[in-house]
């Protein structure tokens, strides 16, 4: 990870001593261009990032990730075959909005991220998130979520409507349905392959969000996945959110 020239590391420490120097400065400092920056956060061993490098040539694509270990393939893979559109970010989502500055990001990708069904705060498609997002995104920047969990996308269906955030897409069974992107069906993480073979509906969720405008978090009772290790039949967002 510390030679890999697409790999950049910014420990919780250094950002609090030093500040993030790429921030403002990927497109000159890192990229050499001005294509729009798509993230991928939570991006494991970064087989989304490197499959949409591939098919969006006119687009720079960075996976975001604290695990190293499952990173380092994607970065290996992405220096092998010489991607000059693809960067890696290793360090905590929670600090996201220190990474990148207002509006030096396009658009987002949540693929397959713990659904936190037991805590809002940290779910990525929270208001929470939204806020930091907000913060880097461009106005109606693009947000897309890509998961097994009927809580997450049903969280964020609900979050997106209480908010008035317009839903471009909205899929609960992506493989059954008809006409979609390819690059929705044909790039695969190892989870999706996973809950694939599971038997699981993968589920899509594409929206825009706004830089203006007050955020609320959705009071509602979602029921929970029931293969994810919990007990309970439903969890209600009015006590998980405090």
């Amino acid at each position: 990870m510390e030679v890999n020239p697409l790999v950049v590391q910014c420990p919780f420490g250094k950002l609090q001593n030093e500040g993030f120097e790429l921030k403002g400065k990927w497109h000159s400092d890192f990229f050499g261009n001005d294509n729009p920056i798509v993230l991928e956060l939570g991006c494991g061993r970064g087989e989304y990032t490197i499959g949409l490098a591939r098919r969006f040539p006119d687009r720079n694509f960075i996976g975001v990730d604290i695990k190293g270990s499952r990173m380092w393939h994607g970065a290996q893979e992405a220096m092998r075959d010489g991607l000059k559109n693809v960067g890696f970010l290793r360090t905590n989502i929670e600090c996201i909005q220190e990474m990148f500055a207002a509006d030096e990001v396009a658009e987002i990708w949540l693929t397959f991220s713990d659904p936190q069904m037991k805590k809002a705060t940290k779910r990525l498609t929270s208001t929470y998130f939204m806020e930091r997002y907000r913060k880097f995104v461009v106005d109606g920047g693009v947000i897309n979520v890509k998961t097994d969990s009927n809580f997450l996308a049903t969280y964020t269906k609900y979050m997106c409507e209480k908010n008035n955030i317009a839903i471009e897409q909205c899929i609960f069974d992506l493989y059954n349905e008809q006409n979609v992107d390819t690059s929705l069906t044909e790039i695969r993480t190892y989870y999706e392959g996973m809950w694939l073979e599971r038997g699981i509906p993968i589920k899509y969720i594409r929206f825009r969000l706004p830089k203006e405008g007050m955020l609320e978090e959705p009071n509602i009772e979602i029921p929970v996945d029931g293969y994810r290790s919990y007990n309970h039949e439903v969890v209600s967002t009015r006590t998980t959110g405090k």
